[in-house]
């Protein structure tokens, strides 16, 4: 399926498209972000000859893909951790309004504050999670070196698993729409645990 495209996800702008989706789902949690790098990376399985045992003529490159995709995930949390910083009261007030931001207000506090931030790399996964822990840590003015080295940790950790879920997915299943299929299944149940965890946390 992937050899008609495979030279075109293999050139510089495919790189590109990836780090502007993922910078902009911060402030746009539609944005199939993961999906996008999941199948760039199953493309790139098929372009290295990993999913079809071929003899590549040119090999994506897999860590460059992570790098864009984990840059563009600190950057759009930056962003965000910016804005809301300045926001001033009347972001505060729309926090306040609501109980579950609010809540997720304190709790992230206590874990910034305990100098653990595994919060923020669940958040990661979680649907929407990246966009209110970010907006959360900048309207309750946490410290950017509290904030920033965890959200590091998080854009890795996703950017990561979601290569690995493509490359590996289309190397075991072949490079087709099976494969790519059931990685974006892996990486929604990833986000469906990572939310029950979120919320099972005592506040």
């Amino acid at each position: 399926m992937f050899e008609s495209v495979g030279a075109l996800i293999g050139a510089p702008w495919i790189y590109a498209l990836v780090a502007l989706s993922v910078l902009l789902d911060v402030f746009l949690p539609v944005l199939p972000s993961g999906v996008l790098v999941i199948t760039a990376a199953t493309a790139a399985a098929a372009g290295s000859g990993a999913a079809t045992g071929r003899v590549p003529h040119e090999v994506p490159d897999i860590l460059a893909l992570i790098l864009s995709a984990a840059t563009a995930s600190v950057l759009g949390d930056l962003a965000a951790y910016r804005l809301a910083r300045r926001g001033g009261a009347r972001l505060d007030r729309a926090i306040s309004r609501s109980r579950r931001l609010t809540t997720a207000q304190e709790r992230l506090g206590g874990a910034l504050a305990r100098g653990g931030g595994a919060l923020v790399v669940l958040a990661r996964f979680a649907p929407a999670g990246r966009s209110v822990v970010s907006l959360i840590a900048g309207a309750a003015h946490r410290r950017a070196r509290d904030f920033l080295p965890w959200s590091a940790l998080a854009g890795l950790s996703w950017a990561g698993y979601s290569v690995a879920l493509g490359y590996f997915g289309a190397y075991w299943l072949g490079a087709t729409w099976l494969a790519t299929g059931v990685s974006v299944l892996a990486l929604f149940g990833a986000g469906a645990g990572a939310a029950y965890v979120m919320r099972r946390q005592p506040a």
